[in-house]
């Protein structure tokens, strides 16, 4: 519409307008050059006018007519916009094409097979025949691998092409571009054990790089047990240490894969007694720290005469026990051979004597070979040995002794594969895997009571609970999910859980309670109706109408309100429910990055990303900082790597700025303070005084551990802390809060006196001064970081009479200042966080491994070569801030040759003193030792938009500065 031809009110104005048969005219030749497009519709269209006359034409001779304005069509009341050209740039198509966004192979129909659903879903209603475990593991330990050879034995119509990995729960295209697994992904598969009887199999494939131990803990908390898996070549690594310790903190059962076996035979060359001796080593060293772990429980020990270790090689698709082994030769040979019997003597000191046909414990011969190695490992060698070395002359001859036939098309295949189809040939399905699951890994049913008493908040007399101990599918509806999944197109979630009891149905309606809902504060909960339910295989989904307790199950439909965990229960009778406790990490996230859009006004798009992307990890934590900037917290520069990626790509598609890799500090004390620090509420009515001092040693990670937790009884944390801390009885009873949160490092303890305070004045503001200590300790006065390893002490408290003059308002600042200044009269320290890595290379590359350590204010524990391989282990500490691009470093130094991971290990204090002034911070040079506290401490300060440096008047009220200028201790701090 063009502005020059119509007046300020609307009215026409411009030159008189061409006849009707004129216009008539051109728009039959407009029609005409539309290729006829033009009379598709010309009926309607004459329809329409007609039905529209009086509104679309105002006469206004006999012959003339004219559009008319907006607010003659719509009414007086709508704002019109009049633009001079076009605002669409011309890059931007007027229609635009429907994008398809796709990020993973998720394949939402159901794979062309004989793989029996309806089967499957008559299994779900049988607890007794179901079994939930993780396979967990070092990176790189074959867990993804041997999930395919499941998957190819359940699914033979998708056996990898030739050379090629199938990594079939590897959804995301990231993870296959990676090759390595970055999510958790849930399968239920019906698998076969050696007597052929089947059960339901819910595994779980976890990431193996210590970065993402997030996602294992959220499939733990789904499973009744774990299987740890080693690469026999390397034995036990960094992460197999923490996955086994984690296993025994979340009271799983522990089983065992010795995996890649291929490699003892390939690349190391061993001979088979030493490969024997090379397994016996990594289950020892497994027995070794399972006792050091779980304080000298008898019952947690593996070995693979208790049948809860099985050997495999996820490459040639293998996968046995000692009695799968044992019935291979029975049922070759027949005879009224036992395979239990057999199977108990082919480890440990075993002899077979040839001569009496029996096992003796002592070799008959100099020369005698132990059994494991005469009847399981000369015969695989042998295998490996013909495939590899007489594939013409003497292989088929071979094989037809083992009843193995081939195609001459087979036999044409390259080795690998070859290798892996004659294994494959002789060991045949992994029943040895389903065996060591349904022997040593409990039922739902077996394992509910002590899942519930593990992971349940509420009290465990309730019906809710028996519910769920007897895992009762007719019970009050329990759910406990711990993950979410996004949907193909990442605009949505999947919520990913088990259900405890009753069963789950879809369309359902339910109440979803969110991680900090609690009987007294109900604001964390949500009515919500369930979409549809499916079982997870990966890359499809079976659609199911209802899942019984017991079952994992992803639900649609529930996602918005659940951040992290969440409890999913009934709307009507779950009035006693409680939510199960929030997943707790064996890491924390110590490395941060501030993100910001490119646009400005994409600002609610990255926000939006923000809060997808915290659902989809679980450690993951963003904050907003005092100036504004958006924060992201993770454990490493490849997790904070993956987040970015979902965050520009997945869930926000905007770009993003990223500012350079900070660590998260924590605050501290090293003396008691210098003086007794109080503060007066600012009505003059109530006053406090406190003093600061550090913990005892390990009384920190204690507390962090929940090996003490506050809600005990007076007496029972007495004598906690009496006994382990030598603590005195007073102190002990009187301790009040821990914070920040329930479980945080630091305490606060009433030191005061009957004869001194009036106590049941001082109990009416506990929770106000409990409240002061608890937001002190999360944000300390140095730099806003939280506090830890202090012990807070109220030495004296003078408490207004009147409630009105004692309020929250008053107390909970005052108490805060007065912790702040307590904490600054005690020697006030920066703690940082400190990585373990464990690097392995090969002996020529310690030296440089060493250099770049050094480098880096690193320094090594530990090095040792590794048993039975060219490779040494070097274990060492690196401050985390120090850390970034270690890794490339490294690889540079040693031509790749290195390969190294690190975990958040512990925190250290930071040399040199934060508060001290006569330190000048030089811009862009490198600071000694002495001057890093400092220089962290400002430069921290400055990136938040706080003051260059600490100001102790804004803690101290002045009748204690004159105090501090009196007792002269004021020599070093800033005004």
């Amino acid at each position: 519409m063009d502005a020059d031809l119509y007046d300020e009110f609307g009215n026409y104005i411009g030159p008189e307008l061409e006849s009707d048969e004129e216009s008539e005219e051109e728009d039959g030749n407009r029609d005409d050059d539309l290729n006829g497009y033009g009379d598709a519709d010309d009926d309607e269209e004459e329809q329409m006018d007609q039905d529209d006359e009086p509104r679309q034409q105002i006469v206004l001779h006999e012959d003339k007519k004219y559009y008319p304005t907006a607010e003659e069509v719509y009414g007086p009341d709508v704002e019109t916009l009049v633009q001079e050209e076009d605002t669409q740039p011309l890059t931007d198509p007027i229609i635009k094409p429907v994008l398809k966004k796709k990020f993973s192979h998720a394949e939402q129909e159901l794979p062309l097979t004989n793989y029996n659903i309806e089967y499957l879903a008559d299994l779900m209603d049988n607890p007794e025949l179901i079994r939930n475990v993780a396979l967990a593991g070092h990176l790189h330990s074959g867990k993804t691998a041997f999930l395919d050879c499941l998957f190819e034995q359940t699914h033979p119509e998708l056996e990898a092409k030739e050379g090629k990995e199938l990594r079939y729960t590897d959804l995301l295209f990231t993870e296959q571009e990676r090759g390595l697994s970055i999510k958790s992904t849930p399968v239920s598969l019906v698998l076969p054990d050696t007597k052929g009887k089947s059960y339901l199999l819910n595994i779980f494939d976890t990431p193996g790089h210590v970065n993402f131990s997030d996602e294992v803990t959220a499939a733990y908390r789904l499973c009744d047990a774990v299987m740890i898996f080693i690469d026999a070549s390397e034995g036990v690594m960094l992460n197999t240490e923490r996955l086994l310790k984690h296993a025994v903190q979340e009271n799983l059962a522990i089983t065992i894969c010795i995996n890649k076996i291929d490699r003892l035979i390939l690349e190391l060359k061993l001979p088979p007694t030493d490969a024997y001796y090379k397994l016996k080593h990594v289950i020892d060293e497994v027995n070794g720290l399972l006792s050091v772990f779980s304080e000298g429980a008898d019952d947690l020990v593996i070995s693979p005469l208790l049948g809860n270790v099985c050997f495999a090689s996820s490459s040639y698709h293998f996968c046995f026990t000692l009695l799968s082994f044992a019935k291979l030769y029975v049922d070759s040979f027949g005879g009224n051979i036992d395979p239990q019997d057999f199977a108990q003597r082919l480890w440990g000191d075993m002899y077979f004597s040839s001569k009496t046909r029996k096992f003796t414990r002592k070799a008959p011969l100099s020369t005698s070979q132990r059994s494991f190695v005469e009847f399981i490992l000369e015969p695989m060698y042998k295998i490996f040995g013909q495939v590899v070395g007489d594939v013409d002359t003497t292989l088929p001859q071979a094989l037809d002794e083992l009843g193995i036939h081939l195609t001459k098309k087979e036999m044409q295949m390259n080795i690998r594969p070859l290798l892996s189809l004659v294994c494959k040939r002789f060991f045949g399905d992994f029943a040895g895997f389903v065996d060591v699951c349904v022997q040593h890994i409990p039922s739902p049913k077996d394992v509910a009571a002590r899942m519930v008493e593990h992971n349940y908040t509420g009290p465990l007399d309730s019906d809710i609970v028996d519910a769920m101990n007897n895992c009762d599918p007719d019970g009050v509806l329990m759910v406990h999910t711990t993950k979410q999944y996004p949907s193909q197109d990442a605009t949505a979630f999947h919520v990913f859980g088990r259900v405890m009891s009753g069963t789950l149905y879809a369309g359902q309606q339910v109440r979803i309670l969110g991680e900090n809902y609690t009987m007294e504060d109900e604001e964390d909960s949500r009515v919500g109706i369930v979409g549809r339910l499916w079982i997870a295989e990966a890359r499809y989904n079976i659609e199911v109408n209802r899942v019984p307790a017991g079952n994992w199950v992803l639900i649609e439909g529930v996602d918005q309100p659940i951040v992290k965990t969440a409890t999913i229960t009934e709307v009507q009778g779950s009035e006693e429910a409680y939510i199960f406790r929030p997943l707790k990490f064996n890491t924390c996230s110590t490395i941060k990055i501030a993100v910001e859009p490119h646009n400005p006004s994409e600002l609610p798009k990255m926000l939006d990303g923000l809060r997808k992307v915290n659902k989809s990890y679980p450690l993951l934590t963003t904050k907003v900082e005092e100036s504004g900037e958006h924060v992201i917290l993770g454990t490493g520069e490849l997790y904070l790597d993956c987040i970015m990626h979902d965050l520009r790509r997945m869930y926000s598609e905007i770009d993003i700025k990223v500012a350079d890799p900070v660590i998260a500090f924590c605050e501290t004390v090293v003396e008691t303070s210098s003086l007794k620090c109080f503060a007066e509420t600012p009505n003059k009515k109530n006053k406090v005084t406190m003093i600061a001092e550090p913990l005892e040693k390990g009384l920190a990670e204690d507390i962090e551990n929940e090996k003490v937790l506050i809600s005990w009884n007076k007496k029972k944390l007495g004598e906690f802390f009496q006994t382990k801390y030598d603590w005195d009885l007073l102190a002990a009873r009187s301790i009040w809060a821990f914070g920040p949160e329930n479980t945080g490092p630091n305490i606060l303890v009433d030191d005061t006196l009957p004869s001194e305070v009036d106590k049941s004045l001082l109990n009416t503001v506990k929770d106000s001064i409990i409240q002061g200590f608890q937001w002190a300790t999360r944000e300390g006065p140095l730099c806003d970081e939280p506090i830890r390893n202090v012990k807070f002490k109220i030495l004296d408290a003078v408490i207004a009479g009147e409630p009105i003059h004692r309020g929250g308002g008053q107390i909970i600042p005052t108490a805060r200042r007065v912790a702040y200044s307590a904490f600054l009269m005690a020697t006030p320290r920066l703690m940082e966080p400190y990585f373990f890595v464990e690097v392995q290379a090969p002996a020529d590359c310690v030296s440089s491994v060493y250099t770049v350590l050094a480098r880096r204010r690193g320094h090594v524990t530990q090095d040792a070569p590794v048993p039975g391989s060219p490779l040494y282990t070097i274990k060492a500490f690196i401050p985390a801030i120090d850390s970034f691009g270690f890794e490339t470093d490294l690889r540079t130094h040693t031509q790749g040759q290195a390969f190294c991971l690190s975990v958040f290990h512990h925190w250290q204090i930071v040399p040199g003193d934060p508060l001290d002034k006569s330190i000048v911070i030089r811009p862009l040079e490198p600071q000694p030792a002495t001057h890093l506290a400092r220089e962290f401490m400002i430069k921290t300060r400055r990136r938040k938009g706080l003051s260059e440096d600490v100001s102790i008047n804004k803690f101290f009220d002045d009748p204690m500065l004159l105090e501090l200028a009196r007792q002269d201790v004021m020599f070093n701090y800033p005004m």
